[in-house]
């Protein structure tokens, strides 16, 4: 994954644990209490909600996680 200087370090890190963990893209948008995740499918965003702490760990933060199905 190419770096994108304009993305946030969570969001970056988010994309890059799902896709080396599901190998599915997501979709991330942060903001300044939360970040939301949106992921195509309920089963697939529910097993993303099943991983929040270890999402949480990977993007380095204590922001809460919003999951969204596309």
């Amino acid at each position: 994954m190419s770096k994108n200087f304009d993305e946030p370090a969570e969001s970056t890190a988010i994309k890059q644990y799902v896709l080396d963990k599901y190998r599915k893209s997501v979709a991330v948008t942060v903001r300044e209490k939360d970040i939301v995740i949106t992921a195509q499918g309920a089963a697939f965003t529910n097993a993303l909600r099943m991983q929040w702490k270890q999402l949480q760990r990977a993007a380095q933060t204590d922001k809460r996680l919003v999951f969204k199905i596309a």
